[in-house]
């Protein structure tokens, strides 16, 4: 069974940091793709970052490239999304996925058979 833990949202000010960290026990398995997605209410759901298990290699939404970065430490099982430069449009809940897919990316969030509970982040103006 896999499993999925978020951590480390908040409440920052524009301009400000976060880092969000998510354990997961698919880290035994190199065919994973792991991505961050967050959603608004009344949204749909947004990719942000995604990861490939092991070989490291990385996909960003445009709306994050140069201020978000993910990055993995698979000897602790855990994914990461370093947060700069935070907007208030940044405000969201942010869910940690898993999936098995050729291509590593957060275009479509169906491919993503596992999800966290989410950890909300509230950037204040």
């Amino acid at each position: 069974q896999v499993q999925l833990v978020e951590s480390g949202g908040g409440s920052v000010q524009a301009g400000g940091s976060l880092l969000l960290s998510c354990k997961a026990s698919i880290y035994t398995d190199s065919r994973y793709c792991m991505g961050w997605f967050r959603q608004v209410p009344g949204k749909e759901r947004e990719g942000v970052a995604a990861i490939r298990t092991f070989a490291g290699a990385t996909n960003y939404a445009d709306s994050v490239k140069g201020r978000f970065t993910i990055s993995q430490d698979y000897s602790k099982k855990t994914v990461y999304l370093r947060m700069n430069s935070l907007k208030p449009e940044d405000t969201a809940m942010y869910y940690c996925a898993a999936g098995l897919m050729p291509t590593c990316t957060v275009v479509a969030s169906a491919p993503f058979n596992y999800w966290g509970q989410g950890t909300q982040v509230t950037v204040s103006s």
